[in-house]
């Protein structure tokens, strides 16, 4: 690791304690999510997580509670959206996803992938679009654990699993850095901490790495003002390549 890019990380981290500072905490702050690849014929565990949650204690994270996401996939019904021919109609997305984020219990964002639009609407939508029998939900997965104060940072990792399950699909960490909500200014600082991150972990010689893929935000006309639809896409992103390595 370069001595500039430990210096960064240890102004926020080291100097103000487990800790973030309030005074710089902004509305919607900046969020990264990660999610673990394991190495070829390697398979997931709990040891995994542990040891994951053993990271963030040994660079100086303090347990902060739980935290629970979770993502439902609906799909058409077909005896009501099927056109002629046995086909949906063009205009009749295949798939609608459902994010209900941990801290926003009230909100409901659905992003439709097909047509890069995401949606902000109530808790109860997903119930709206059974009733009125064009939607049904096939699939409902919850992403949960642990959350870490750590100076600015605030780390939460836990496992995927579908709804009532103990059957793990895959681990994920979401990063919150507290000051910034821009984007492009907060990257930097962002991909100092996964390095640092990265080289943690390594010591413990797991069998895979926890990987972080760009979502196109731009293309769902998002801004670089973070945002709560942009945590949305964000874990439609998680999600797609959590299913590819499960492939």
């Amino acid at each position: 690791m370069a001595p500039a890019k430990w210096s960064r990380l240890f102004l926020h981290i080291s100097s103000h304690g487990s800790q973030p500072l309030a005074h710089l905490v902004c509305t919607l702050p900046r969020r990264r999510l990660m999610h673990w690849h394991p190495n070829p014929g390697a398979t997931l565990n709990s040891q995994i997580l542990a040891e994951a949650c053993s990271c963030a204690e040994s660079l100086g994270g303090t347990k902060d509670g739980r935290w629970k996401t979770s993502i439902i996939s609906c799909r058409p019904i077909m005896r009501e959206s099927m056109g002629a021919g046995g086909r949906l109609p063009p205009d009749v997305p295949g798939e609608l996803l459902g994010v209900a984020l941990h801290e926003h219990p009230g909100l409901y964002f659905s992003i439709l992938r097909t047509h890069r639009l995401v949606l902000q609407a109530d808790a109860a939508f997903p119930h709206v679009m059974e009733k009125l029998q064009s939607y049904k939900a096939r699939v409902s997965l919850d992403f949960e654990g642990f959350q870490y104060q750590l100076g600015d940072f605030c780390l939460r990792i836990g496992k995927c699993a579908p709804n009532n399950s103990e059957t793990m699909r895959g681990i994920i960490m979401e990063v919150e850095y507290y000051p910034l909500s821009s984007i492009e200014k907060s990257r930097a600082i962002m991909v100092d901490f996964f390095d640092i991150w990265q080289e943690t972990l390594a010591k413990k010689s797991l069998p895979g790495r926890f990987i972080h893929v760009e979502s196109n935000f731009s293309e769902y006309g998002l801004s670089d003002h973070y945002s709560f639809q942009h945590t949305a896409v964000q874990y439609a992103t998680c999600l797609q390549q959590l299913m590819a390595v499960r492939a």
